[in-house]
């Protein structure tokens, strides 16, 4: 390597998640799907779709793939005091898109695997941007704001329809709701972001979070589940500092 060529700060290894059976799965980019749940579009105070033909496009977002965290423990961030959780559906693509728009029909076979996930938001940072008509990254994209938990392949899920989202806080029942109950599904979201991005194996699809959002404090204990086959743990920390 030339002098010229050389790396002149340390070059940052991907964030990897764990992979059930063994591997694991360099994460590439985070995509998000806000209001994907009509019930907590409206817990939100957005109108929420009364027919399939009335969805309009779905509302995207993104984090840094060095907020996704793969550990039990997870910082209380800064600049806030109402940090909630959002439980979700997390997509992970095994399979580069075709060049152009993807086809609905094709979008399956790009998804390795699932797993859960928690979108943290700095919920007063983004209620104070939004009454602003500002931008809200900082709600959503900062350091440690994506837990997820171990990634299982495709076949060992199957349908997800039935398939139940959950959200427990210190033993308590804070989100449920089956998945057949998405505004846009798995495909149909593929589809769309494929409008906007060139998808790529190591992307995650955070998929939308269903009624309940709350706030956490240091200390709390989550245990987001969906039904039996996947399970994330983790426990809110006080701020690093």
């Amino acid at each position: 390597m030339t002098e010229s060529a050389r790396d002149v700060v340390p070059a940052v290894e991907p964030v990897r998640l764990a992979v059930r059976g063994g591997g694991s799965f360099p994460v590439r980019r985070v995509y998000c799907v806000g209001r994907n749940f009509a019930d907590h579009a409206r817990e939100m105070g957005a109108d929420a779709p009364a027919s399939k033909a009335a969805r309009g496009t779905p509302v995207f977002f993104a984090k840094p793939a060095d907020a996704v965290v793969t550990g039990d423990t997870v910082p209380y961030p800064s600049a806030t005091q109402d940090l909630h959780h959002e439980v979700e559906l997390v997509v992970a693509l095994g399979a580069d898109a075709p060049a152009g728009v993807l086809a609905v029909e094709d979008a399956q076979a790009l998804v390795f695997g699932y797993t859960v996930g928690l979108d943290l938001t700095r919920r007063d940072l983004q209620a104070t941007a939004k009454a602003k008509g500002l931008p809200w990254d900082i709600a959503k994209g900062f350091d440690a704001s994506a837990p997820v938990g171990e990634l299982v392949r495709v076949a060992e899920i199957g349908a997800l329809e039935s398939r139940a989202l959950s959200l427990e806080v210190n033993g308590e029942r804070r989100q449920s709701s089956t998945l057949d109950q998405l505004i846009w599904n798995v495909p149909e979201i593929l589809h769309e972001l494929s409008k906007l991005f060139a998808l790529r194996a190591g992307d995650l699809v955070f998929m939308g979070t269903p009624a309940g959002v709350a706030a956490l404090q240091p200390g709390d204990r989550c245990v987001a589940r969906l039904d039996d086959t996947l399970e994330l743990k983790c426990v809110i920390t006080p701020p690093s500092l």
